[in-house]
């Protein structure tokens, strides 16, 4: 019998983690059938700074996960966070086609493609995925979607999730040289709503942040849709730093401190106002971005935090009071029945990755294929350059 099999993988800049989940006939989540993990070599904030390093750390953590599914890992969905991502809004129009002027996908279609040709962007940025964000027919809001309505002019607001384009053909060449096939790039945070927030949540208004190693990155829905994308070069390690120079101590029992297990011949008091001072400066990024596009203090549902940084102990009520908006460590119940380790938000993304083709709320229109073509040629000149 064939199985229906769905493979995440998250390419953090601390830790690669992959998740292999089966999708059962009858069953709305998939089982987890097998996870890996290894230390993430050669990604920097994001970016690949070391081929070969890079490769060795998916290639570890794919075998860790294969020996204990059973199954060999040749495609999978795969995230994306760096410093260079981002979200670019653009508008768009279509004429209605038919002569009765019943609106079709085709119309939508015409008008999503017209809001990505009226995009501004530089050569250097590639676009990952799009998402309507609103539509108005005949100058008039439409609630819901189009398809079936009746009118002459269709309006679309979108927003297009871009990065650095050396980045994502990195990504995908480092994916390539690891043996895996990428089925699609998606941004973290949004890969992380899948398992982490509603779709109440996501409709009332909500926002996803998520605290990496070395990056941050916000993810904005309302009324169903991501409407805002933004990332910063930030993370839980910057507390780990902080920590460490403050106690004169390795960054190991550093990072040990920073979860909130700290020896009583240490000053509790000193450890809370370092990890505040860095989270302080974690949440003002994040408010200045919200007032920049007008949701400081309005977000119904709140925040929900993800990655492996969520797990400092004061986050959610130094959020709550620097933010002013509900506030809360991201949990799920689709996972109910596994390990009990998969619970933990450093999991999310990969686990959110593997829902990405139920979920398929955007519109994927980077091209991997052409990438990928262009890449093979290159790709051989460049590991021979690398490899002694």
């Amino acid at each position: 019998m064939i199985k229906n099999i769905s493979i995440g993988i998250d390419i953090g800049s601390s830790t690669t983690r992959v998740v292999v989940g089966e999708f059962l006939k009858g069953e709305k989540n998939p089982k987890i059938i097998g996870i890996g993990e290894s230390e993430t070599r050669g990604i920097r904030h994001g970016y690949v700074v070391n081929f070969v390093d890079a490769v060795n750390s998916i290639k570890n953590a794919v075998s860790m996960a294969e020996k204990i599914s059973g199954v060999k890992i040749k495609r999978a969905y795969v995230s994306i966070n760096s410093i260079t991502l981002r979200g670019d809004t653009s508008s768009g129009l279509a004429i209605i086609s038919r002569t009765n002027n019943e609106i079709t996908n085709l119309d939508v279609n015409k008008a999503l493609e017209d809001s990505e040709n009226n995009l501004s962007l530089s050569n250097n940025r590639k676009i990952i995925q799009m998402f309507p964000i609103s539509y108005r027919l005949d100058g008039k809001e439409v609630l819901g979607k189009p398809e079936g309505m009746c009118g002459t002019k269709l309006e679309v607001k979108s927003l297009f999730v871009t990065c650095s384009s050396q980045h994502l053909e990195d990504l995908v060449s480092v994916m390539a040289e690891a043996g895996i096939e990428t089925i699609d790039i998606i941004a973290s945070s949004v890969a992380g709503s899948n398992i982490a927030l509603t779709r109440k949540q996501k409709m009332v208004g909500s926002a996803l942040v998520n605290i990496g190693s070395e990056t941050v990155s916000l993810a904005v829905f309302e009324n169903g849709s991501l409407i805002s994308l933004h990332s910063f070069p930030i993370g839980s390690t910057d507390i780990t730093n902080d920590i460490a120079l403050g106690f004169k101590i390795p960054l190991e029992k550093a990072e040990s401190f920073k979860l909130g297990h700290i020896t009583e011949d240490y000053s509790k008091k000193k450890l809370n106002e370092i990890i505040e001072a860095r989270l302080s400066d974690i949440f003002d990024l994040v408010e200045n971005h919200l007032k920049k596009i007008k949701r400081n203090e309005l977000l119904p549902a709140g925040i929900v935090f993800i990655g492996g940084g969520a797990n400092i102990p004061s986050l959610e009520e130094l959020s709550k009071s620097i933010l002013k908006l509900p506030s809360k460590i991201g949990t799920s119940d689709l996972f109910t029945n596994t390990k009990t380790k998969l619970r933990d938000p450093s999991w999310f993304t990969a686990l959110g990755l593997i829902t990405s083709s139920k979920n398929n709320e955007g519109h994927s229109i980077n091209s991997l294929t052409s990438i990928t073509r262009d890449l093979k040629n290159a790709l051989k000149s460049i590991m021979k350059q690398l490899l002694p």
